[in-house]
């Protein structure tokens, strides 16, 4: 679907620690696509009611909104800025509001400190498998100011994330870094020189995995995508490997990674392998394209 022009980005506050961050992120978004920002934080009564005072964590709820307010507003002054608080669990009321919402913007609850023991239920999981609308995942540091890398593997959902990274690369005066990752075969190993029979073409390694073929594949879609906006320098790469461990991997030297929920057409409720590692274990924000359909020229 198109968002209507009026659809805000969402920021979810969660903690005060992760609201700065998530705030000035969501803020940046807001005004890179002249959108308003809703601020929204969710307010648990049941906790409420087994405090001494009921009034104590609504009032602190009050503030915490308050504060991002006034840190939205340092961040983007421009920015239109309204805040809400509602009842019930955080993910329930993201989804609703991702219905109507262009962006949604939520902290990664620690997940890219915590190795192997993330749970499933983590809120930025469960939100970027069922919002209507992407969601970015944002991290307790600040990335550093590398190239927005984006994963395209010839599906039409990888294609919708490129058309959007385009876009988040021509607000950030960024280079835009094009990844597809090919599997090597079952039993098999990258090419290499070393590789190689003696006496035979070095480009036959390369040939046997189909990266030449992927390269091409990949270079057109990005040159037809890439008219839009023709300001954006690209790099593109073929590499052979773990397709979650690669992109994780070049997220290390990013400043934002774009990826689709799923290689093929996503349901709700679902995430694909490449999504859940960069979420899980990418230092960079991470925005899981959803809900959108592709406006690239040629279907690119």
């Amino acid at each position: 679907m198109t968002p209507p022009a009026d659809a805000p980005v969402v920021a979810a506050l969660g903690s005060p620690e992760s609201a700065g961050q998530i705030v000035r992120l969501a803020a940046r978004e807001a005004a890179g696509h002249r959108r308003p920002l809703r601020l929204l934080h969710a307010f648990n009564w049941s906790a409420a009611l087994e405090a001494p005072s009921v009034t104590g964590p609504r009032a602190r709820a009050e503030e915490l909104l308050e504060q991002a307010a006034a840190a939205a507003g340092e961040a983007e002054p421009a920015v239109p800025v309204s805040g809400e608080i509602v009842e019930g669990a955080p993910v329930a009321a993201l989804v609703r509001r991702s219905e109507s919402a262009f962006l949604v913007v939520i902290g990664d609850g620690g997940m890219a400190r915590c190795g192997a023991c993330i749970p499933a239920d983590a809120p930025a999981v469960q939100l970027a498998a069922r919002a209507g609308c992407p969601v970015l995942v944002v991290r307790p540091e600040p990335p550093p100011q590398g190239p927005v890398l984006v994963g395209v593997d010839g599906s039409a959902s990888s294609r919708t994330a490129l058309a959007f990274a385009f876009g988040c690369a021509a607000r950030r005066s960024a280079r835009l870094l094009a990844v597809r990752v090919v599997e090597p075969p079952p039993e098999d190993r990258p090419p290499d020189t070393a590789g190689t029979p003696p006496g035979s073409d070095p480009h036959d390694a390369y040939d046997r995995h189909g990266l030449g073929t992927a390269h091409a594949e990949l270079a057109d879609v990005v040159a037809r995508c890439g008219r839009r906006h023709p300001e954006v320098s690209v790099e593109c790469q073929v590499v052979v490997g773990d397709p979650g461990a690669v992109m994780v991997e070049q997220s290390r030297s990013a400043q934002l990674t774009v990826v689709a929920a799923r290689g093929d057409e996503p349901l709700r409720g679902m995430l694909g392998a490449v999504s859940q590692s960069l979420l899980y274990h990418s230092p960079a924000p991470v925005i899981v394209v959803r809900g959108l359909v592709s406006t690239a020229p040629g279907g690119a």
